[in-house]
């Protein structure tokens, strides 16, 4: 079977032609990093993927996390695969030489993080969550707080978790309960229940370390209230070393659809006297520090939707150019060869659509990669502000378009299978049940609709938006007068006008005290933004595609090139025209789902 977790010609061309990643080399943070460095981190990110992530995730999917005798028992694979995980430097890959890490791009890092989703999500779930932990303790955690978490989170003997979630809450953080006592030695004591935090329990680390949203007594109410405590499963003492067991209890496992390997958990702090807490920062800042780790887990949420997506993809693709049934329609005689699936034309629409929707993706999260990186590490101080920007208006965008469009390719892929794909047989529907959860977590796709919408569009005067505006007009223009992009050109161009048309009518309503209305429908605006985005990436790797010499590259090649451009002309003729209909029911303001009594279901 061929490669089914990532074409890396495809990851190559996105990394080194389109976006130009060798340019990160010139910041001071990654000059002692080249290309070939970046390649062989990769290539390693793949060997281990392939050898110990891969070969157990069916099984890590039959055989759930259980808590038994009081502990939660995971399948031994698990923490060998980290163990290979931890020893190559990925849990630490981009962080500081001095903390034992790489100082790889952020770009770099989420390409592996595509290659070892795509073999086994749930496994990758746990560094993940540990490192997005850590980055918050590093930029916000007091000095002490740095030298006691971080080494053994970085190393993998501490994991860590985001408890925000409460039965009573779910995305409306101003309803949080925990609460947080003040105690006489500068430390607090947390009670309350967090549900669905993912990694809660498990017995892969020696520690694990909780970031808890909590109110201090006679805190605000609202979210102005909510303050961030460092809350150890274990306490750690001065010295580093382990010492009693803290009062964090687990109250039970919550058994999923798919994403079955990570646990996930319900958690009691304060069960007896109180949990342990250390504040992380200034009282009721907690939300400000937290939004780091979620915009972080955001990105990851969306690339870890493409790596489900693409190896869906994959699979379904290798599936239909070897399983032969059928014939063409003018074929008449029944004794001709079966053909391939691949030579029907619903079965390549079907693997098209698939392909623009995780081919789109990846580019795009690769792309948010690229700007956070110049945001965090780039020399011009100008140029680091805009990608900031960029970046803010984008991350709902990155989150929400890969998890619903690669989800779509998850779905794609079972079709492809036929009756297969509903089977055990083959991992298609596996991947399915796993990608379904990412339009949910950290942010659903009505949250993301809300915070683009609501806040990203108009935020600094509407600067965020100009700066995008302008990126893809500069695109629209290169590519006019490129006869093959022309038609491409001028399709992004007016849906480019149609969606600033849109956004200015949106815009101008929750100005006139219309918000309700203006924001009943965002959803389907964070879906007609993404579309719009896509389109332009799109244009953009056709355009590098068509500037590569194709007589001097070889047959291979060629062929990849030319599905670029096919690609390209799918979006374009069959999703991009999509936007009008949507756009024109936005600019009506149509009232049809804010009005409707509830009765009336």
């Amino acid at each position: 079977m061929s490669n089914t977790l990532m074409n890396f010609q495809d990851l190559n061309f996105l990394l080194y032609d389109v976006l130009d990643v060798e340019k990160l080399t010139a910041y001071s943070r990654f000059n002692d990093h080249i290309r070939e460095t970046f390649d062989a981190t990769i290539e390693t990110a793949y060997s281990i993927a392939r050898d110990w992530f891969a070969p157990c995730a069916a099984k890590l999917d039959e055989h759930e996390p259980q808590f038994i005798d009081g502990k939660v028992d995971i399948i031994p694979e698990v923490s060998a695969a980290l163990e290979q995980y931890y020893e190559a430097g990925f849990g630490s890959a981009t962080h500081d030489y001095e903390l034992g890490g790489m100082q790889l791009p952020f770009t770099v890092s989420v390409a592996c993080k595509a290659i070892f989703g795509a073999a086994n999500m749930p496994i990758l779930s746990y560094p993940s969550l540990t490192n997005a932990n850590a980055n918050v303790i590093r930029n916000f955690g007091s000095e002490q707080q740095r030298q006691l978490y971080l080494a053994p989170m970085l190393e993998g003997r501490f994991m860590g978790t985001m408890a925000l979630t409460e039965p009573q809450a779910g995305s409306s953080l101003s309803d949080i309960k925990t609460t947080a006592l003040p105690a006489d030695d500068g430390t607090y004591r947390l009670s309350g229940n967090k549900i669905f935090i993912s990694g809660g329990d498990h017995e892969l680390s020696e520690n694990i370390i909780h970031l808890v949203l909590a109110r201090i007594q006679g805190a605000p109410e609202g979210v102005k209230g909510l303050s961030l405590f460092i809350v150890p499963k274990i306490l750690v003492n001065e010295d580093g070393s382990l010492g009693e067991r803290n009062d964090v209890n687990l109250a039970g496992l919550i058994h999923k659809m798919g994403w079955r390997g990570t646990t996930s958990t319900m958690l009691n702090f304060g069960e007896k006297e109180g949990a342990v807490g250390y504040l992380v920062g200034e009282p009721n800042r907690g939300l400000l520090y937290m939004f780091q780790m979620m915009n972080e887990a955001r990105i990851g949420v969306g690339v870890g939707a493409v790596s489900q997506g693409y190896t869906s993809y994959l699979h379904a693709l290798d599936y239909a150019r070897n399983r032969p049934q059928g014939r063409h329609p003018h074929e008449k005689d029944p004794t001709t060869a079966q053909l391939p699936i691949t030579a029907h034309s619903d079965i390549k629409r079907m693997l098209l659509a698939a392909k623009s929707y995780v081919e789109g993706s990846l580019c795009l999260s690769l792309y948010g990669a690229t700007l956070a990186d110049t945001h965090a590490h780039g020399s011009d101080p100008v140029e680091a502000k805009r990608a900031g920007s960029l970046l803010d208006i984008l991350t709902p965008i990155l989150k929400s378009w890969p998890s619903k469009y690669c989800l779509e390719a998850n779905a794609i892929a079972i079709q492809v299978h036929g009756g297969y794909g509903y089977t055990r047989e083959y991992p298609v529907e596996r991947f399915y049940r796993d990608n379904r959860l990412n339009p949910i977590h950290e942010g659903t796709e009505g949250i993301q609709a809300l915070d683009l919408l609501g806040r990203k569009v108009s935020m600094q005067n509407g600067l965020p938006y100009k700066l995008l505006s302008d990126e893809i007009q500069n695109t629209v223009a290169a590519c006019k007068s490129i006869p093959q992009l022309a038609e491409f050109a001028d399709a992004l161009g007016k849906s480019k006008a149609l969606l600033d048309t849109t956004t200015q009518t949106l815009v101008a309503a929750m100005r006139d005290s219309q918000a309700n209305q203006a924001l009943a429908n965002a959803t389907l605006y964070l879906h007609t933004f993404g579309h719009v985005v896509v389109a332009w990436l799109w244009l953009r790797q056709a355009r590098v595609a068509l500037s590569e010499n194709q007589e001097s590259t070889g047959h291979e090649r060629r062929l990849f090139l030319e599905g670029k451009l096919a690609a390209c002309k799918y979006f374009y003729r069959y999703e991009l025209p999509q936007i009008d209909a949507t756009c024109n029911l936005l600019q009506s303001m149509d009232e049809s789902c804010f009005e409707l009594d509830p009765d009336w279901l």
